[in-house]
């Protein structure tokens, strides 16, 4: 057991390091992202909801095909992959690298890791579901899909895109500061409250 554990985490720290290595030319943008995301200025969330807010009004003002709208999105990326390794430096001073940055960088790399292997499990743990129970798993992805496909006839793709890639950007500032475990435990508490009341009827 102790074995196993040690391979994983030696698995672990040698991705990290392979995606540190990878990621180090974006090294100063990804921690002013980081503290962006994670709200340590108290304008930021209104900031990250203007910028998205304005780029979806954008979309909506100039209504690009999909194929443009992809192309567009493509070529904005390979643009970013080229240009913010050769000016980060120069606009951030990579001089000004401290340990402490270095360890923040080294955490997010970590975090990115994990992250990728928890999708990865819930991946496995999805095919191993179908292959233990095919008929629950068909019958789940079918309601699901039913119920997504109604929820995307009853909003707009645009207006729905735009809730999720505000919803996201604004996760890691909502968990940083507990409001999603202050509402989730109160959605839980009021949940077993129901189930208590429904317990006193049927006795």
């Amino acid at each position: 057991m102790a074995e196993g554990d040690n391979r994983s985490t030696n698995q672990l720290a040698a991705e990290t390091a392979s995606l540190e290595e990878q990621l180090q030319g974006w090294g100063e943008v990804i921690l002013v992202t980081d503290k962006i995301l994670r709200w340590e200025k108290p304008w930021f969330p209104p900031a990250i909801i203007g910028v998205v807010s304005f780029v979806f009004l954008m979309i909506y003002y100039l209504d690009p095909s999909v194929l443009s709208g992809v192309s567009c999105f493509v070529m904005l990326l390979c643009l970013a992959d080229y240009l913010v390794p050769a000016l980060a430096p120069r606009i951030f001073g990579s001089s000004k690298w401290t340990t402490e940055q270095q360890q923040r960088f080294h955490e997010i790399c970590s975090n990115l890791v994990k992250s990728r292997r928890r999708i990865v499990g819930w991946w496995k743990r999805l095919f191993a579901f179908k292959e233990e129970k095919p008929k629950m798993y068909f019958t789940t992805m079918l309601c699901s899909l039913a119920v997504i496909a109604w929820i995307g006839q009853q909003v707009h793709n645009l207006f729905l895109t735009y809730l999720i890639v505000s919803f996201f950007l604004l996760f890691p500032g909502l968990n940083k500061h507990g409001i999603i475990s202050k509402y989730a435990g109160m959605a839980k508490r009021e949940v077993n409250k129901l189930l208590k009341q429904k317990e006193k009827k049927n006795e």
